[in-house]
């Protein structure tokens, strides 16, 4: 069953109608004591909370087209507000909520924001740039029950999100929403440069909002996801849910240790995976009850081809690998696939590798990852206010994905490494990937990341491998028991030269590890 819904506010209208009371939605965090806390909203509850939220945005705003800023982990609210901005017709631009400094106030400018939800944690970096910014009012979520620091920040109110909506203000009328306006940006990781925010419109969005089904997800099912609502693939599973009518949990932040607690308690049986997830959740110690779980559908991007089936039989479950960018385009593997590739592309779309010259490489040919619509259509990508990347994105027809890889000649795509990313030792590209999950199989790992430096001993083009590792129990032997534990499983080529034991691994929202970060951890640790 579909909701029909040409926006999201739409499907959540139209659920309101046919499934009033269907908790659609369940949120849970981690109390203070390990307990797992649940938070459920029906469709008409997310209609009525947002429908009033709308109301006070409306109230506060001088500029009705201003755009609103979301910097929150994944309450209720952050959904509420999103449908609140559906209402009002004005885009939301989620931030991750510990950004900080000189980048949250490039975000926050940028996209000429002119509101801010956010919550009580991000709020001291969030004062510290206020000034800087075209914030004119800010509501804050009071998460963890002490007194919250409200008032005014010099010419910005800060107010209590719930105190502010207790009030009652007269409802507004829904806007009228073009299919091709925009419902919010996304910003890009920015690994190289200022990050980029993509603009996302309506019909871009709701496009894929029956897409899980094709990866062989029913109305039967609960999903799950640990990803935050800042990330693409997190906000996937919350159009298809509310769209579809399939419940999901989800949870305020990703967590290792309580995931397979919460799919057990609310059964979930289909959840999300990005690579960065994949070491942290397979490095923990093998149970018994593993496989015990509710589980049957693993969506995956970024699965290392050496733990594949052994990550299915642990857990019982299917894999099915999906690869894709916020800008579109995307491969799948729905498990008929060789292991460890990517997938093919859907039928509306056409992959292809291409070389520097633009040429189109032969079947095991290393190149970028490209895509093109296969009925012609131009591809288009929309950077806010940053037309000439945008423009860069799309040559020749065709969308550059900055990921390096190959196709079989059966027409399977596989992953190497990001464009530039790569590590090239003794003359051959090293296959990171592979070294961690042979690091995440040593019993006191419970993280693992695999980059390069450049150092002064490396010739022209080549780096040195480091593997960032997180242990649960370290000693002055663990270095050289890694070493001996690395020359017995990898080949030569593939030994890292340098580990670097950290408390924890530096990771973006979307639990990817952040290289520079990792990097910078390394070279103060030499001074």
């Amino acid at each position: 069953m579909g909701m029909g819904g040409n926006t999201l506010i739409d499907s959540v209208r139209i659920g309101a109608e046919r499934l009033p009371d269907a908790p659609v939605l369940r949120f849970v965090h981690t109390d203070e004591n390990g307990v797992l806390v649940s938070e459920v909203r029906c469709y008409r509850e997310l209609l009525r909370n947002a429908s009033t939220l709308a109301a006070a945005i409306a109230q506060r705003s001088t500029d009705s087209s201003g755009n609103i800023a979301l910097m929150m982990n994944n309450h209720p609210e952050f959904v509420e507000a999103m449908l609140a901005c559906g209402i009002l017709n004005r885009a939301f631009v989620p931030i991750d909520p510990r950004a900080r400094g000189v980048k949250l106030e490039f975000m926050l400018t940028h996209t000429e924001c002119t509101g801010l939800l956010c919550a009580d944690y991000s709020l001291d970096q969030i004062t510290e740039v206020l000034a800087q910014t075209g914030i004119e009012w800010l509501l804050c979520v009071n998460s963890s029950g002490q007194t919250l620091k409200t008032g005014a920040r010099g010419r910005v109110k800060i107010e209590d999100y719930h105190q502010a909506l207790s009030a009652l203000l007269p409802i507004p009328a829904a806007q009228p929403v073009a299919a091709d306006s925009p419902m919010f940006m996304m910003f890009t990781s920015g690994t190289t440069g200022k990050p980029k925010a993509v603009v996302i419109s309506h019909a871009k969005y709701m496009a894929q909002a029956g897409a899980l089904k094709n990866l062989g997800v029913t109305n039967d099912d609960v999903l799950y996801t640990g990803l935050s609502l800042t990330h693409i693939n997190a906000q996937n599973f919350l159009r298809n849910s509310l769209e579809l009518g399939i419940p999901l949990v989800i949870s305020r932040k990703f967590s290792k240790s309580r995931l397979w607690d919460i799919c057990r308690e609310f059964n979930c049986s289909v959840f999300s995976l990005l690579g960065g997830m994949i070491p942290e959740i397979y490095a923990v110690p093998e149970q018994p009850s593993d496989a015990d779980n509710p589980m049957r559908l693993v969506i995956s991007s970024g699965m290392p081809a050496a733990i594949w089936q052994d990550f299915e039989k642990r857990f019982g479950v299917k894999l099915v690998e999906v690869y894709g960018a916020t800008e579109g385009g995307g491969l799948v593997n729905p498990g008929t696939g060789p292991v460890g590739s990517i997938g093919k592309p859907s039928p509306d779309w056409e992959a292809q590798i291409l070389n520097s010259e633009g040429r189109i490489c032969q079947a095991g040919e290393v190149g970028e990852i490209c895509f093109r619509r296969k009925d012609g259509a131009a591809v288009h990508v929309d950077y806010y206010k940053n037309a000439q990347a945008a423009q860069a994105k799309v040559t020749g027809g065709w969308l550059h994905m900055g990921d390096l890889g190959h196709r079989d000649e059966d027409g399977w795509f596989y992953f190497h490494s990001r464009s530039g990313g790569g590590v090239r030792r003794n003359g051959d590209f090293v296959n990171t990937a592979l070294v961690e999950s042979v690091l995440i199989q040593f019993p006191a790992v419970t993280d693992a990341f695999v980059y390069g430096v450049v150092m002064p001993k490396n010739v022209s083009g080549e780096k040195t491998l480091v593997a960032a590792v997180v242990m649960d129990k370290f000693d002055s032997s663990s270095e050289a028991q890694l070493q001996e534990y690395c020359q017995r499983h990898l080949e030569k080529n593939d030994v890292p030269e340098i580990f670097q034991f950290l408390e924890e691994i530096p990771k973006t929202v979307s639990e990817k590890p952040i290289e520079r970060e990792c990097v910078a951890l390394l070279e103060s640790a030499e001074d």
